[in-house]
């Protein structure tokens, strides 16, 4: 497999990708992630065979770029923004035609995203305004951000197949909002479910500090086991 870096809209981007591929996983990444690619890509290769294309794009103000709209902080004092409609829109608009043109000849081929803590809500909404992602690798995601429970009642993801998964202490916290994550992920998975999409929620030992590259490799493993042509 083949690593490249780039820049696109101001974005610093990695790619990995095999000759002829048969879909495109794409992830937003903060910096700490970045420098884990790596071995996440050791990890999905040791579990996938089709040949593929990963890209990662570096999310430099977090909480702005992903949250769909604006809320007060939850921990520390940086509140959220309402950035995550210009983030999809760099992907679809930019991330996702450079890559088909560049390193698929063109294709249209399958994309899943895939994203961890508030990039794993970003992925959940982003499958709510478009069809563009055939599937979705939630891990780990801020479902506790606030209205955000209310939302995901009142829109029908457009993904056809949704993995979600939290570790087992994530929603043992001292922090009352975020202690509402084991919950509402539970309730997601139900509302996923009862719309018809194929959702599986699984379960990680540990906190949400634990492991992250680990478990995004295997949201992503069992979206490409459960590939769907749209």
């Amino acid at each position: 497999m083949k690593k490249e870096s780039f820049v696109i809209g101001q974005k610093q981007c990695i790619i990995y990708y095999d000759d002829k591929p048969e879909y495109i996983l794409l992830q937003p990444v903060n910096d700490h992630e970045m420098e884990k690619l790596d071995r996440q890509m050791s990890l999905i290769k040791a579990e996938v065979s089709e040949p593929f294309i990963f890209v990662a794009f570096l999310v430099e103000r977090w909480n702005q770029e992903l949250s769909p709209w604006n809320a007060p902080p939850v921990f520390g004092q940086e509140s959220f923004g309402d950035g995550a409609g210009e983030t999809l829109g760099f992907i679809s608009e930019k991330l996702i035609p450079l890559t088909t043109e560049q390193y698929a000849s063109g294709s249209n081929l399958p994309v899943i995203l895939g994203g961890y803590s508030l990039a794993g809500l970003f992925a959940l909404w982003s499958a709510c305004q478009t069809e563009e992602f055939s599937m979705v690798a939630a891990v780990s995601p801020s479902v506790w951000f606030p209205g955000w429970s209310a939302y995901a009642q009142e829109h029908k993801l457009k993904a056809e197949r949704v993995y979600l998964s939290l570790g087992r202490k994530e929603e043992k916290t001292r922090n009352k909002i975020m202690a509402t994550v084991g919950d509402c992920i539970r309730e997601q998975h139900k509302g996923l479910i009862e719309d018809g999409v194929v959702s599986v929620l699984e379960w990680n030992e540990g906190n949400h500090f634990q492991k992250s590259d680990l478990r995004c490799a295997k949201g992503f493993v069992w979206c490409v086991r459960n590939i769907v042509h749209i």
